[in-house]
């Protein structure tokens, strides 16, 4: 038997509480991935919208309720069209959330090859990033962890080369031709140069970012890649995963983050 709660007119049940507890759940987790951003306003604007619907329905504004409802038929169309980053970026965080490594029948079905990050070999990586910060040269290192990164390899000069630290250098030297963009990095190899990454539109960053360390957000955000950026004005060295900054790093804490982040 199904307890229920009778408050007035309404009947409220244990189901009706899940019920709401679940919508509130998922309301919390659009806001947490869009707060900051500008489609937060829109998302709001159209929440403000629909209980404007509501409420001209309940008092029976019928001229009023037939506008608004013709709005909403095609408001789940319009949402897509406007939110679909985010929409992207809420079953990322829902596939990432049930992770095939819970399940390793599972794993070995749908992802055979898993590169072991424990394994690799940073110190190329560590040694490049020391000296092309005390030059104050400004650099981007995208290193892969589970997701793709073919379509942003692609954007760039392929190589697939052996990690090595005077590959690194040699890359970001001003007079390169391969040190504007991104490094990226996968299986333990140099994969491309001057890649092309997506920028963040989250307004929550500092305005005072450059649009290195705004590529290097907005690539953490689209994927589960670690980025090293190098500031050309201070020689700083940031690391950016899941959209966080952990800046003005040395290169051991560096090393240690990054390697914590690949393991887990």
């Amino acid at each position: 038997m199904i307890l229920a709660l009778k408050i007035g007119f309404l009947h409220i049940g244990l189901l009706d509480v899940l019920d709401i507890l679940l919508v509130a759940l998922l309301l919390y987790q659009v806001y947490f991935l869009i707060r900051g951003s500008i489609a937060s306003r829109v998302f709001m604007g159209y929440i403000l919208i629909y209980v404007l619907y509501l409420a001209v329905r309940a008092l029976g504004m019928e001229l009023l309720t037939t506008i608004l409802g013709q709005f909403m038929e095609i408001g789940v169309l319009a949402f897509v069209i406007l939110f679909q980053p985010e929409i992207r970026r809420f079953l990322l965080f829902v596939g990432r959330s049930a992770t095939l490594r819970q399940y390793p029948l599972l794993q070995r079905l749908f992802n055979p090859r898993t590169s072991d990050h424990t394994g690799w070999e940073l110190q190329p990586v560590m040694e490049a990033v020391r000296k092309l910060a005390a030059e104050r040269t400004g650099a981007l290192v995208v290193i892969g962890r589970e997701d793709s990164l073919r379509r942003y390899i692609e954007t760039g000069e392929l190589l697939d080369a052996h990690v090595s630290r005077q590959l690194l250098l040699s890359i970001f030297q001003k007079n390169s031709p391969l040190h504007d963009g991104a490094v990226i990095i996968a299986e333990n190899r140099v994969k491309a140069a001057r890649c092309m990454l997506p920028v963040t539109e989250n307004t929550a960053h500092s305005q005072s970012l450059g649009f290195r360390h705004r590529a290097a957000a907005g690539m953490s955000e689209f994927t589960d890649a670690a980025v090293i950026v190098v500031s050309e004005e201070r020689g700083e060295i940031s690391l950016v995963t899941q959209g966080n900054f952990r800046r003005s790093l040395s290169v051991s804490e560096l090393h240690d983050a990054l390697t914590a982040y690949l393991a887990s």
